[in-house]
């Protein structure tokens, strides 16, 4: 959840239409930056990263030793083949089973400990503890990987650990794959025979997100109508929602992005007060996912849409009941 509650305090991006993230997703004009398609494994070094920062990060040849404190990009890193190169993690990297375990932390760093790995590179997701200062004076060079805003942000941060790790092919195909299978996800979600509601639930005291979340963006793509947008004086993009304004707003479905850290699920939401009057609750449509694929942005969100759009087909086209 760290690089979750990260994202929490940084202004996303706008909501998005529908329409425009189909685009996106089939790598037209609104794309922001294209995947390299230059060698793989290890040639076209030295290679220059642009960080998210406007500085530049030179690498002069491919890392072997990478240390890897966040948990999204782990998982990318082992995406595109790179997993040989990682010879540590963070505590929080729990995916794929075959990442080395330690007992590393990404939100309370210790330099000392990570340099005790002899790292080439060390990504991060924040600079936690001035830990960027901390391994540039041990000459220890640190990328950079924030929560990802949207799924382009995900396509850029693929291409350039790619770039990085000298896996540039293995990145760019991965992003195809990508982009192939969520088109295929949204278009085989067809058009709605009615406006599906949903409730996204980050922890038991009703934590949500909006539509200009990364998760919020992934409803917009099955065309779902989030009731956290409408959250009275809700400012933020990850608003406190009350017990009985989801009561009242009686979503279509629920998604327990909570099953792990609270132990949620359809039984124990039944039972919260006037909960057993909500639409989704009445009809089972209560819908537990992984907590870890629903807060790490990367190569997994094809899994957790394919999962959402399963629900969501064979709700849009049910006749609505009432609250």
């Amino acid at each position: 959840m760290r690089e979750h509650l990260s994202a929490i305090s940084a202004q996303l991006v706008a909501n998005i239409t529908r329409l425009c993230v189909i685009v996106l997703l089939a790598g037209a004009a609104c794309q922001s930056t294209a995947v390299s398609t230059s060698p793989a494994n290890g040639t076209g070094f030295p290679v220059a990263i642009q960080k998210n920062d406007g500085a530049t990060l030179t690498l002069a040849r491919q890392p072997h030793r990478i240390v890897s404190l966040s948990p999204t990009a782990t998982e990318m890193l082992f995406a595109i083949g790179a997993g040989k190169q990682v010879v540590a993690v963070d505590d929080q990297s729990n995916y794929p089973s075959s990442a080395p375990t330690t007992k590393l932390s990404g939100s309370q760093p210790n330099v000392e400990a990570i340099a005790g790995y002899s790292p080439d590179l060390v990504i991060i997701s924040d600079d936690a503890g001035g830990l960027v200062k901390g391994l540039a004076a041990l000459n220890v060079p640190t990328l950079p990987e924030p929560a990802a805003k949207d799924l382009n942000d995900t396509y850029s941060q693929i291409g350039q650990l790619g770039r990085a790790t000298g896996h540039t092919g293995e990145a760019g195909r991965l992003v195809s794959t990508m982009r192939s299978d969520i088109a295929s996800i949204v278009a085989s979600a067809g058009k709605p025979a009615r406006r599906v509601t949903v409730y996204h639930e980050l922890d038991d005291t009703f934590f949500s997100a909006t539509s200009r979340t990364f998760i919020g963006q992934m409803y917009v793509l099955l065309g779902l109508r989030n009731i956290a947008d409408g959250a009275s004086g809700a400012a933020a993009d990850y608003p406190q929602l009350s017990s009985e304004f989801i009561v009242s707003s009686s979503p279509d479905l629920i998604v327990l992005a909570d099953t792990k850290c609270c132990h949620q699920d359809l039984q124990t939401v039944s039972t919260r007060p006037g909960w057993a009057a909500i639409s989704a609750v009445k009809r089972g449509d209560v819908l537990g996912v992984d907590d870890d694929i629903a807060s790490r942005w990367g190569p997994r969100v094809v899994q957790l849409l394919r999962l959402i759009a399963a629900r969501v087909n064979r709700l849009s086209h049910a006749p609505a009941q009432g609250g």
